[in-house]
């Protein structure tokens, strides 16, 4: 008997393990805010990784296909009976994450019989009237992160997420202090490009280690847009009818970078 938490300790230590070695290879999301409202940016080869989930509210995701598709349309779900119970006024990302996805993925995690999920959420919301946006990262055992702004931690304009957590803290430090809140989305691109980059070119392990110079980030992006698709929305403060998501085409996306 004494042996068995034990036992579920490494079960939980090799899972964690496991799932790690799994999402180390996602492309990294970038979401910042900016003059219009919030970016969302990552660049791919194959998957869709941005998704809609509802008004103001915004999902970047990485790890198994179907385990994305669960979440996103369970967090679709939830938020939409909640705005149909209430209203869309009453739809909070932060209770969304809390009290509903949080406790899902931390069951699954923690049930060594069943199978977890491989994923890492990265949501954005837009604030009303004048409230600052949210951006909080949902990792695949239940641990809530967000962008700070409560108990002694400096509130930030960004949310990111990487395949691990080197590139994730290297792409942090890299946004800390950068002036993008009143930036225009020409502006707004290149830097999530410019922090994409940095974390896509960082391996396993290599956090704490200085940044390498911009020139050889610029570098490393601009080989990489060749053949990767960008995949880009933002959710708008303003916009001449009652939505706030907007797609952005690959096309135009590419405009803005011939443009500099």
């Amino acid at each position: 008997m004494i042996e068995e938490p034990y036992r579920w300790v490494e079960a939980i230590a090799n899972r964690r393990e496991y799932i790690e070695s799994q999402l180390a290879g996602g492309s990294p999301i970038v979401a910042l805010t900016f003059r219009e409202g919030i970016l969302l940016f990552t660049m791919s080869r194959e998957r869709q990784k941005i998704f809609e989930i509802y008004d103001r509210i915004g999902l970047g995701a990485i790890g198994h296909p179907g385990d994305l598709e669960r979440l996103r349309m369970t967090s679709i779900e939830l938020a939409s009976t909640e705005g149909f119970a209430r209203s869309a006024h009453d739809v909070s990302l932060r209770r969304l994450a809390t009290y509903s996805l949080s406790p899902a993925l931390k069951a699954a995690f923690e049930q060594i019989y069943g199978p977890p999920y491989l994923s890492r959420l990265l949501f954005a919301e837009l604030g009303r009237a004048g409230a600052p946006n949210l951006f909080l990262r949902l990792d695949y055992d239940g641990s809530l992160h967000t962008n700070g702004g409560a108990f002694g931690r400096a509130f930030e304009e960004f949310g990111v997420i990487a395949g691990h957590p080197a590139a994730t803290e290297r792409m942090q430090e890299f946004l800390r202090g950068k002036k993008h809140v009143h930036a225009d989305l020409g502006a707004a691109l290149a830097l999530a490009a410019d922090a994409w980059a940095l974390g896509h070119m960082t391996p396993d392990g290599d956090a704490g280690k200085e940044v390498p110079p911009h020139a050889d980030i610029v570098r490393h992006r601009d080989e990489l847009m060749e053949d990767a698709a960008f995949e880009v929305a933002v959710l708008e403060k303003e916009h001449p009818v009652p939505q706030t998501w907007r797609s952005i085409p690959d096309a135009e996306v590419r405009a803005h970078f011939r443009g500099k």
